[in-house]
């Protein structure tokens, strides 16, 4: 649960600062031609002994609305909406926003995978994609322990003589 003020103050002067920076993601953005930072779903990454747990945020979207997959050792999670035909029903129904904090966009997140990383599921739940995965490594690449031993000291000098 995150806390927040009842002062107007500190929301004010968070608005302010989170609407500066969105103005310049999108000013860099249309400058770069590349994809704005707040547009991207925000994610976890957690890791709990051997298994490991990447959390997508996704509220509003559906099942059929998410791609997931891998190609390459690449994890591609994307939306394939068609907001033309979403914009067109709004239209419709005579729906006007006055306010769109949480949209639905197309994106496309991209993550390298190491070649021993092996997704085992993923789900949806609440508007929060949650793909579960392990991380297997070989005998060979796990670190080994060489025990030292010691040499008797006067053996050796009186094998010297």
């Amino acid at each position: 649960m995150a806390y927040r003020s009842l002062s107007n103050t500190p929301s004010l002067i968070n608005g302010l600062i989170t609407d500066r920076f969105t103005q310049m993601d999108n000013l860099f953005s249309r400058l770069t031609g590349e994809k704005p930072i707040s547009d991207t779903p925000a994610y976890n990454l957690l890791q709990n002994g051997e298994q490991h747990e990447l959390t997508i945020s996704l509220p509003g979207y559906l099942q059929d609305e998410i791609d997931v997959s891998v190609l390459n050792n690449e994890l591609i999670v994307r939306s394939n909406l068609d907001i033309e035909k979403i914009n067109k029903i709004d239209e419709q129904e005579g729906v006007k926003w006055l306010h769109q904090g949480i949209k639905k966009n197309n994106f496309n997140l991209n993550f390298t995978l190491e070649h021993r990383i092996i997704i085992k599921q993923a789900n949806l739940i609440n508007g929060l994609l949650t793909l579960h995965f392990t991380c297997d490594t070989p005998e060979y690449e796990k670190p080994q322990k060489i025990t030292i031993g010691i040499q008797d000291e006067s053996k050796c000098i009186s094998d010297t003589k």
